[in-house]
């Protein structure tokens, strides 16, 4: 019953999928003979589960295969404008690159509206009182480190009807303790919740979905809010 019930509320799986893989061929590009032959055949209905797993390993490759770096920055926002999507679909959805605001003086890497009826992304407005109809991602392919001038950055892009939270894609932390700490004097003053998405993470999620336990991914998000809030 219950998996009746999420797939009723939350008819993810297969059309989105099929979109998903052909909007993405350059994350995809492991199983471009495979798009290919269900292209052929006709096959534009729901895909299964297991293409659902398939789809996640190959993202989670990608990744690993891209060197951080200015050289690869463009690849890494591509990708993770993909990789974000895959992963928290249905609750954030209709991403757009390079969203222009503030009369074009502005632009947010990735930004999603939220779609959310339940859940985290759901809690944060209507519970936490967090405004977020809109939430950016903002991607850093450094081989440092981000800290606080990508913070203050990617807080530089809220605003009370866009939203107040955010995402910081990065590849890895030296310090992460720290960079948390960072993000809990973001919130306290006011300036919104930054939730960290290095490739230590979407790798984790990837892996949930890869072994068909999706459902952990609501629970690792409410673990980084409950990381960053309760401090």
């Amino acid at each position: 019953m219950y998996k009746k019930e999420i797939a009723a509320r939350h008819p993810r799986s297969k059309e989105f999928l099929y979109a998903f893989s052909r909007q993405h061929p350059e994350v995809l590009r492991e199983y471009r003979d495979w798009l290919t032959r269900m292209e052929r055949d006709g096959v534009t209905q729901e895909l299964d589960e297991q293409d659902e797993r398939l789809i996640a390993g190959a993202l989670a490759h990608a990744l690993r295969a891209i060197a951080p770096g200015d050289a690869q920055a463009s690849e890494y926002h591509g990708l993770m404008t993909g990789v974000s999507e895959f992963i928290f679909f249905p609750s954030l959805v209709h991403p757009k690159k390079e969203h222009e605001i503030n009369q074009g003086r502005k632009r947010i890497d990735i930004l999603f509206e939220n779609g959310a009826t339940q859940g985290i992304f759901f809690n944060l407005p209507v519970v936490r009182h967090l405004p977020c109809a809109y939430v950016p991602f903002e991607c850093k392919n450094y081989r440092t480190e981000v800290a606080n001038p990508e913070l203050d950055q990617l807080a530089g892009r809220f605003s009370v009807n866009r939203g107040k939270l955010g995402f910081l894609c990065c590849r890895n932390f030296q310090n992460r303790a720290r960079f948390i700490e960072s993000c809990r004097d973001t919130l306290r003053d006011d300036r919104g919740l930054i939730l960290p998405l290095d490739d230590e993470t979407v790798q984790r999620l990837l892996t949930h979905i890869e072994l068909g336990q999706r459902r952990e991914i609501e629970n690792a998000v409410s673990q980084l809010v409950a990381e960053v809030w309760a401090g």
